[in-house]
């Protein structure tokens, strides 16, 4: 029999991004959990956080916040329209132009959606030290700035 020489394979246990999506998933799966107590997905928060500083947002801007296409970001408000918790209004300066803003009770949710995000963060960083936890926040923003990463996390 002939000796093959197999290639030596690096452990996944060795890759930043093996530990990165460990991670990801632990920390997405809890706060979908939560937010599947309100019948939100988790691309409803972010569209919900992204509407809600703004009393009226383009379906651009939108699409621009999201970084996801513009089917998707329409199928998002119609999901959140249907629900009540955003609506469509028409631009003060344009019969064709639209704008985005949540309902009073998507405004009412939001708050309360922040609480478990903010929960979430705690119950799985919250036994890091606070410099560890801003040293972790510079190195991922440093990356996505690196990187040029728009789109915003949604699944």
């Amino acid at each position: 029999m002939k000796k093959t020489n197999i290639a030596e394979v690096s452990a996944l246990e060795s890759h930043l991004g093996f530990w990165l999506r460990f991670v990801s998933n632990q920390v997405s799966s809890g706060f979908e959990s939560q937010l599947a107590i309100y019948g939100i997905s988790v691309t409803e928060w972010v569209a919900m956080r992204a509407l809600y500083d703004r009393l009226d947002v383009t379906h651009a801007e939108l699409i621009d916040a999201l970084g996801m296409t513009k089917g998707a970001t329409s199928k998002i408000i119609s999901k959140l329209e249907s629900k009540g918790l955003a609506k469509r209004n028409q631009a003060n300066d344009s019969l064709r132009e639209q704008v985005l803003c949540l309902t009073d009770e998507g405004k009412q949710l939001v708050p309360k959606l922040a609480a478990l995000a903010d929960e979430n963060d705690a119950r799985f960083f919250g036994h890091l030290p606070d410099s560890q936890r801003q040293s972790l926040m510079v190195l991922f923003k440093e990356l996505v700035a690196h990187h040029q990463l728009k789109q915003l996390p949604t699944k």
